[in-house]
């Protein structure tokens, strides 16, 4: 066929010498009205570590004698110190006419099977303004589906296309406008905005290679406004008898919308990278709904949400009672002011009656929640224990002049998510660019630079320094866009993520959604994905893997290096939490990077004195670290547990008669022997509220440090550094317990239950060449050494 615009030529591919560049200026000499052009850059593996660059250039009819007369001069110059031209033919090692694979610039191995019906992305070059006519006329000639919208880079515009290699083939042959071929890398700014039809066509694609996880598999069940169950790539793995509402004469469908966009995400992470990639998806969790908000126009009772909460996840526990289970609770409470404006005690980091039910679910008690505070309706039972996966809550209005930063620092976290047991999660962003944004967007800006806190993100920085730091960790949030004048903020669809929709006066089954709501949906996933991967793993332990995993991104480590004291660096992780979470990192060790874990029971008070201490003997590679010297090595250790809030309301004003009890734990020094690190761990053990003498004569350096970091919640961790050598002699770490309500009040006091954690340590030998991991995997059965304060 002929399309109308099209100019004749051919598509040429030039191949480089193993490890040489091309020289691509002189591919495109940009000379003349017609001239050949360069289109796509590839390098290409050829195994073992040799690459070659492969270039492929558009040659119109005619033209190609300007590549020809270049190469005979070469030889015939070829004898001279200088032959003609050198600087082009020396670097090619081939040249041969272009298939469409040669326009393909993503990595070969994703090239499409052929045969397989693929959604591409056509990146036309621009030449005249007509080019997606002409592509979208050759597209309906040949029977093609496009998308509904292009996206426009400088001189390429982008253009979705569904395809089999053959067809798409067809199209190098009759047009010129081609100049790269793509797999979709983020349908989200394609989708969001597309008709129903279109996006019907991607759901369908993902839903017929999509494998459901097995029944018996960890859900994450989504306390929310219900969930449309009946959604395409929510049916699956969401049965009808898996919907709950906390009140059994409410509706379990979502009549809001904000729990199906949840689920999608607690489902798939991103779902655009989903419907992206073309492979078989295998899911390894499943999900479960709670409708928390009654339907419209009705609300809650701010203090009633404890109860509700309660109430709803026990519907789901009663509905399947064994099965392993992540709850997402994305619905927050405003702080809420007294009657002269001061912010209430939620607004420090106290505890609230929701905060504190939430803390009583967690640690495996059923609560019934009243204006005098909580009532335990059952013992605590260890099996029964419950991961909370909670919003920080979100920033909802910014003005000209405000520096988000600030904003963030100043607007606390929302109720419930101070909760001390909970993972509350706040959100970050790496979305900084406005490509492919709406034309109604034109000249605006991002807010957030690349990996800094999301603008819509609350923090704790606000806190009393004696209540939890918050958020633990974030995710991505999306960003704020910002007028050019910078008096307007908004949030296009480009700097969000794409998510499921409940079809609620749309037939649209995909949207998108932005914020710590969205955040805390991927943590779920995280957290069950982490549950599949590891069966036996506490709740306890889930919360502090995920944690452990989490790294600052540049951005925020610019701002923790800068910082040379404790008290400031303290400040930034209530604003950042200890960073990004990755679940490979949650999931494996590497031989540079080895990961210890422990679970147990420690009683902590005997008729209110001390009564056990957990010494851990660790399998540490004591070889391989005395080898390394004075090479700077890394150790993380995060100690996670659950505490038991105190049922009374009185006794919500002070940290030490909120919580059951609380965990710590300390390092042997390089030059410590065994009895001597027992006789300090057991003086700190038994010091009166905690004031206890620091480790500042150590050697190496904690960043955080036992008086500032280790104290507040039931979650601690931090980052030891120094030498290797020095690391070597301090494989031994110690366990024990402080105050609490158990110690103070001896009539209460479940010490005898036992009371369960979850040690992590990690050791980190970055850019050595050196394995950690091997020595370790050769000790087992390491012994648990438990003694008695005296």
């Amino acid at each position: 066929m002929q399309v109308e615009g099209a100019v004749d030529g051919v598509y040429v591919s030039f191949e480089s010498f193993p490890g040489v560049h091309l020289a691509l200026e002189r591919l495109d000499p940009q000379q003349g009205t017609l001239h050949p052009e360069l289109r796509a850059v590839q390098e290409v593996d050829l195994g073992d570590g040799v690459t070659v660059e492969r270039a492929t250039v558009f040659v119109p009819q005619g033209k190609l004698t300007h590549f020809l007369d270049r190469i005979t001069q070469y030889v015939e110059t070829a004898d001279a110190a200088r032959p003609r031209n050198r600087e082009l033919v020396d670097r090619v090692q081939a040249v041969r006419a272009a298939s469409i694979e040669a326009l393909w610039t993503d990595p070969p191995a994703e090239f499409p099977e052929p045969g397989q019906l693929f959604w591409w992305e056509a990146w036309l070059r621009w030449r005249d303004g007509n080019e997606v006519s002409r592509f979208r006329t050759f597209a309906s000639a040949t029977g093609l589906r496009t998308g509904s919208r292009g996206l426009g880079f400088g001189d390429r515009t982008v253009l979705l296309v569904e395809a089999t290699v053959d067809q798409l083939a067809s199209a190098v042959d009759v047009l010129d406008d081609l100049a790269e071929l793509r797999r979709p890398h983020d349908p989200t700014q394609f989708l969001a905005e597309t008709d129903a039809i279109e996006q019907a066509a991607w759901i369908d694609d993902l839903a017929d290679r999509l494998e459901p996880a097995d029944p018996e598999a960890p859900t994450v069940c989504v306390i929310d406004s219900g969930v449309y169950q009946e959604h395409p790539l929510l049916q699956a793995s969401l049965p009808r008898e898996d919907c709950h509402a906390a009140d059994p004469s409410w509706p379990v469908y979502d009549d809001r919308g904000h729990g199906t966009e949840m689920a999608g995400l607690a489902l798939y992470g991103d779902l655009g990278q989903a419907l992206a990639s073309p492979q078989l998806l295998r899911l390894r969790h499943r999900l479960e709904s709670v409708k928390l908000l009654p339907p419209l126009p009705q609300q809650n009772a701010p203090d009633l949400y404890g109860a509700v909460t309660a109430a709803g996840t026990s519907r789901a526990e009663v509905q399947a009672p064994d099965r392993r289970r992540v709850y997402s609770l994305a619905v927050t409470a405003p702080v809420a002011t007294s009657t002269n404006g001061a912010a209430a005690p939620a607004a420090s980091g106290q505890p609230s009656s929701w905060s504190a039910s939430l803390d009583a679910l967690a640690a495996g008690r059923s609560v019934l929640a009243n204006e005098d505070g909580l009532v335990f309706l059952d013992d605590a039972d260890h099996a029964a224990k419950r991961l909370f996966i909670v919003s920080a809550g979100n920033v909802r209005s910014w003005y000209p002049g405000d520096e988000h930063l600030d904003r963030s620092d100043l607007e606390p976290v929302e109720d419930p998510a101070q909760a001390w047991n909970v993972l509350t999660i706040g959100a970050y962003t790496e979305m900084d660019t406005m490509t492919g944004a709406a034309a109604d967007f034109a000249g605006w800006t991002p807010w957030a630079p690349r990996g800094e806190l999301s603008p819509f993100s609350r923090t704790s920085v606000a806190f009393s320094r004696v209540w939890p730091i918050k958020p633990d960790v974030v995710l991505e949030g999306g960003n704020v866009a910002r007028s050019p004048d910078g008096t307007t903020f908004d949030t296009p669809a480009n700097l969000q993520l794409l998510t499921t929709n409940a079809p609620l006066g749309t037939t649209r089954l995909l949207t998108t959604i932005h914020a710590t709501s969205a955040a805390t949906s991927q943590a779920a996933a995280l957290s069950a994905s982490v549950m599949a991967e590891y069966p036996a793993l506490w709740p306890e332990t889930v919360r502090a893997l995920i944690v452990h995993s989490a790294e600052w991104t540049p951005a925020m480590k610019a701002r923790f290096q800068a910082e040379k004291k404790k008290a400031p660096r303290i400040a930034l992780r209530r604003r950042y939490g200890m960073g990004v979470p990755d679940l490979a990192r949650a999931t494996r060790s590497a031989t540079d990077a080895l990961t210890l874990i422990a679970q147990d029971t420690i009683r902590p008070f005997a008729e209110g004195t001390m009564r056990e201490i957990h010494y851990h003997d660790l399998p540490w590679p004591t070889g391989v670290l005395a080898d390394l010297g004075e090479a700077q090595v890394r150790l993380r250790v995060t100690l996670s547990y659950f505490i038991e809030p105190n049922p009374g309301r009185r006794g919500w004003q002070r940290r030490y008669s909120y919580a059951s009890h609380g965990l710590r734990f300390d390092l042997r020094r390089a030059t410590e022997s065994k009895a001597e690190f027992q006789k300090r761990i057991n003086a700190k053990a038994l010091a009166e509220d905690e004031l206890r003498a620091t480790s500042s004569n150590d050697t190496g350096e904690w960043f955080f440090g036992p008086d500032h970091q280790r104290a507040p919640g039931s979650l601690h961790t931090d980052i030891w550094f120094g030498s290797a050598a020095d690391l070597a002699q301090r494989g031994a770490l110690a366990v024990f317990p402080v105050t609490g309500w158990w110690k103070e009040n001896k009539a209460r006091d479940r010490s005898d239950a036992g009371a369960r954690y979850a040690m992590i340590l990690s050791i980190e030998t970055p850019d050595l060449d050196a394995d950690v991991w091997t020595p370790v995997a050769q000790q087992i059965n390491v012994p648990l050494t438990v003694t008695t304060a005296t």
